[in-house]
């Protein structure tokens, strides 16, 4: 069986939002458009604590941008976004939440992150997604959202070394790009570890 995986795709992370990938809200009505070609939908939710250790504002003079180390692990640090219970935390309004089947938070431990949907950054502690696919018998993802480059290219590798048959759609993600091309690269990497990559009309046509 097989579902449609939507990261992130959150206020805070579209154009005007906190932390707003360019274009993002560009892939909501292509996600719209093929959500009836699923049985079973999945969105995820950054749903961050107001201290927690990715804000560069719970840091001493540090910007957005600047990368710190924090308990034991690489962290680039970001705006305050996605605070639980804030209107930036919340999915889209344009998002059709009416087939959602789950909602996986994640990001919840204000001393770690949480790319993937599957761990945090240090894959001390699941999410509850993984049980949630072996409980429903799902064994192939298709991967949409926000961003490439960060938490839909951390969540396609997971997804991969877990043994998913996992497809990126190409159209249905965008990317923050700090550096220039790093989407590219990301989507790159994910189809030479093994990805399949795929669009929203191929997905229409089959």
């Amino acid at each position: 069986m097989q579902a449609l995986l939507l990261i992130d795709i959150q206020n805070d992370f579209l154009p005007n939002g906190a932390l707003g990938v360019p274009d993002g809200d560009h892939i909501i009505p292509v996600i719209n458009n093929i959500q009836h070609k699923f049985n079973c939908i999945i969105a995820t939710r950054d749903w961050h604590p107001a201290n927690h250790g990715s804000f560069a504002s719970n840091h001493v003079n540090k910007q957005p941008g600047e990368v710190i180390q924090l308990n034991g692990l690489t962290q680039i640090l970001w705006p305050d976004h996605c605070m639980q219970g804030s209107p930036g935390a919340e999915l889209s309004p344009r998002i059709n939440q009416s087939l959602l089947s789950n909602v996986i938070f994640k990001g919840t431990d204000p001393d770690i992150d949480s790319y993937s949907a599957f761990y945090d950054n240090g894959h001390l502690k699941e999410t509850g997604l993984q049980v949630y696919l072996k409980r429903n018998g799902i064994t192939s993802l298709y991967v949409a959202g926000l961003a490439t480059d960060y938490c839909v290219y951390y969540t396609v590798l997971d997804a991969l070394k877990l043994g998913y048959a996992t497809t990126l759609i190409t159209d249905a993600t965008k990317g923050v790009n700090i550096h220039p091309n790093d989407s590219q690269k990301a989507i790159m990497n994910m189809e030479k570890q093994g990805a399949q990559l795929t669009t929203s009309a191929q997905i229409l046509n089959d």
